[in-house]
């Protein structure tokens, strides 16, 4: 399939593509002519790119799945260094998770020093 074709399977635009290319994420092969050319693996590619970036991951970290798929696993996640992104990813999710607790811990805090009946966890204020 051509580029065009490929972008609208996969939901996004020919520049995405492109832009997928140059970082070395996407591999085109030439026609003849000079078409960038593409298969149904590389469709698959895009998607575990889209759908880890959909749920924060950098363009950077999607790497490991990558070639994890391009080594000829099922899923881009099987890989150790995959499971690394995981886990850092998901060390940074719980620290962010904490400065939020800290932060509402905080914000509570402070309504229920000014009124208690402000804090949506007092229901004993009429």
């Amino acid at each position: 399939m051509r580029i065009g074709e490929l972008a609208r399977r996969a939901g996004t635009t020919t520049r995405a593509l492109r832009f997928y290319e140059s970082e070395g994420l996407l591999e085109a092969r030439r026609t003849a002519n000079g078409y960038r050319e593409y298969g149904e693996h590389d469709l698959r590619l895009v998607r575990e790119i889209q759908s880890l970036q959909a749920v924060g991951l950098s363009l950077e970290d999607t790497r490991p799945f990558v070639a994890c798929l391009r080594a000829g696993h099922e899923s881009g996640d099987s890989c150790p260094d995959s499971r690394e992104v995981y886990r850092r990813k998901l060390a940074d999710v719980d620290a962010c998770l904490e400065r939020l607790n800290t932060v509402r811990e905080f914000l509570l805090a402070r309504l229920a020093f000014q009124d208690p009946c402000l804090v949506p966890e007092e229901t004993q204020c009429s």
